[in-house]
Parts: C-alpha cells; structure tokens; sequence
C-alpha cells in the first residue's frame, strides 16, 4: 500500500515539477523567448494534450464501457461535452488574459495583467490536473483498462509538455518588467493547480465510482477545449505558423509512443 501511494504521489506531483522546472528559465535565460520558439513549444504542449486525450482518456473511457455492448460510446461523447461546456463555464467566469492578447477574456476586473495571465493559464491547467487524477483515481480502484505504467506515462507526458508551459509563463513576465524571483514565483503558481485538480477529481471519484468512463472523457473534454480555443490559435497567428504545426506532431507522436510504450 505505501508503495501505491507513493506511486501515485509520485505522479500528481511530476507535472507541477515540469512546470516549476520551465518556470526556473526565466534565471537561465537573459532575453524573452523568440516568438518562433514560443509557437513551437505551444504547439508541441497542443500535441501532447490532444495525444493524451485520445490515448489515455477517450480510448480507455470506452473501454471502460464495454458492457453497453454498440453503445459503448456514451459515456465517451457525454462526458466529452461535459468536459467542454466546463471549461466554457471556466472561460466566462474567470478573468483572464492570453499570450500576446490586449483585451482581457472573462467578467471585467481591476487585476493585474501579470495576474490575469497566471489566471489564464491556471485555467489551461484545471483540465491536465483533473486528467492525471482521474488515470490514477481509475488504476486505484483496480480498473483492468488502466495501468500502472499507463498512468505514469500520462503524468510524465503532462510533465514534458509543462516544462515549456513554465517558461512561457515566466519568461514573458519578466520581459514585461516583472521581477525574475516574482515571474519564477507566478510561474510555478501556475502549475500548482494541477495537483489540487487532480486530488479533487480522485476524491470525487471515491464518492461515485460507476462514472468512470464519464470523467475521463469529461478531462478529455475539457483539455480539446483549450487546444482548439487558446493553443491553436496562438501557434497559428503570423506568418510561418508551419513550425507550431511541426512541434505539434513531435507532441503528439511523442505521448502516443508513450502511452502505448509504457501502457
């Protein structure tokens, strides 16, 4: 027993350690991030959530399911649109502002734009949080779909793709004039809401255990929402987006050999 939690204390904490790790460039590196290195590492952290989904949520969520026979799928698409309709709630009720954007998302505020970027972000990390917890909250109860390795190739795949979530978060800050200990200290921040997400889901599944297949697709879900409303569109924007796209298939094939390597 003390060796599965420390397993999976081990795997909560490795996608906060990535980002705390990214967040650490901004005392590495002298000048910002180039624009072109800021568009590949979004499009590889796109590649490795849109990977994740299918692999480790969607595809083990209809597995899970199996006994609805042809109908195996409903689980799956509810709680797909679950995952999307809460984080459209999320993105209108959280202010925030993204990378490179001038005009807040959100109800309007007197925060600060260091604040409502880190918001921006912790709003990003909600879905990765609750995905890691729902994988371990299902290997936990002993569900013959997920693995042991299964579950940690997901937390190590989050925690690679964190790594430059980090350091987009710091290292803009400190361009903007923001402290370097002050950047490095909001950056990390930024990250800490996945363990917590991630505690939360495993505790809301010890109290409803037959859903499953529906909060796995319910983080899958939610991860595509920030994909194709925040990742995507930043990758794209300006000429020469080919080398978001480029980095989004590193991402990609990286956690689909992962997940299916270590699953």
């Amino acid at each position: 027993m003390n060796a599965v939690m420390s397993q999976t204390a081990i795997g909560l904490l490795l996608p906060f350690a990535g980002t705390t790790l990214g967040a650490a460039c901004v005392f590495l590196l002298k000048n910002g991030l180039r624009r072109s290195v800021q568009k590949s590492l979004t499009g590889f952290a796109s590649g490795v959530m849109v990977a994740a989904s299918i692999w480790s949520l969607l595809i083990p969520a209809m597995e899970s399911a199996e006994f609805m026979g042809k109908l195996s799928f409903v689980p799956a698409v509810v709680g797909f649109w679950l995952g999307i309709l809460f984080l459209l709630l999320l993105d209108h009720v959280i202010p925030h502002l993204h990378l490179h954007a001038e005009c807040a998302e959100g109800p309007k505020c007197s925060f600060q734009r260091s604040t409502m970027m880190v918001l921006a972000v912790i709003l990003h990390n909600i879905p990765e949080g609750m995905a890691v917890g729902v994988v371990y909250a299902g290997w936990l109860s002993g569900s013959m779909t997920i693995s042991a390795t299964g579950v940690l190739a997901l937390s190590v795949g989050i925690a690679i793709q964190n790594f430059p979530e980090g350091a987009i978060v710091s290292m803009p800050l400190q361009a903007e004039g923001t402290g370097k200990g002050k950047a490095f200290a909001l950056g990390t921040l930024s990250g800490a809401v996945e363990p917590i997400s991630a505690v939360l889901t495993i505790l809301a599944f010890g109290m409803i255990r037959p859903v499953l297949p529906y909060l796995l697709s319910l983080a899958a879900g939610a991860m595509m929402y920030v994909v194709v409303e925040e990742l995507i569109p930043e990758m794209s924007e300006e000429p020469h987006s080919n080398i978001g796209t480029i980095f989004f298939a590193v991402g990609f094939t990286l956690m689909m050999a992962l997940d299916v390597a270590l699953g």
